[in-house]
């Protein structure tokens, strides 16, 4: 299964859509859908009614509001804080990296890394 930009946790701007212009984090990614869910973002409005809990106790229904996942393509990534934020694209690279056998020799190979576009850093 291929993977997406961007994963849980990163600071992220809304593109396209109603929330044009929103940064948030992320909290939830569907990769097989290519979903991702932003704090704050593409908030709708659930009725739930009342329910009763397996030990016999009521939970509280009413208008919930929550975020809905958006497409992956509609945000992008945000690197830095405050007036120092700036979007950009994601690169990949690989990267030399030493590891360890079960045994205790070790070997060296490669791993992929993200990196941000605009300023070549890791992210």
């Amino acid at each position: 299964m291929k993977s997406l930009h961007v994963k849980k946790g990163d600071r992220v701007k809304v593109i396209a859509g109603k929330d044009k212009g929103t940064i948030g984090e992320i909290i939830a990614v569907d990769i097989a859908n290519q979903r991702v869910t932003v704090e704050g973002v593409n908030i709708v409005k659930r009725h739930l009614r009342d329910q009763a809990t397996a030990t016999g106790q009521q939970t509280k229904g009413g208008i919930i509001s929550s975020e809905a996942p958006i497409h992956v393509s509609n945000v992008q990534l945000v690197i830095g804080t405050g007036k120092d934020a700036q979007t950009t694209r994601v690169g990949y690279k690989r990267v030399e990296v030493t590891k360890r056998r079960p045994d205790g020799s070790e070997y060296t190979t490669t791993r992929s890394v993200r990196i941000a576009r605009k300023t070549g850093e890791e992210i």
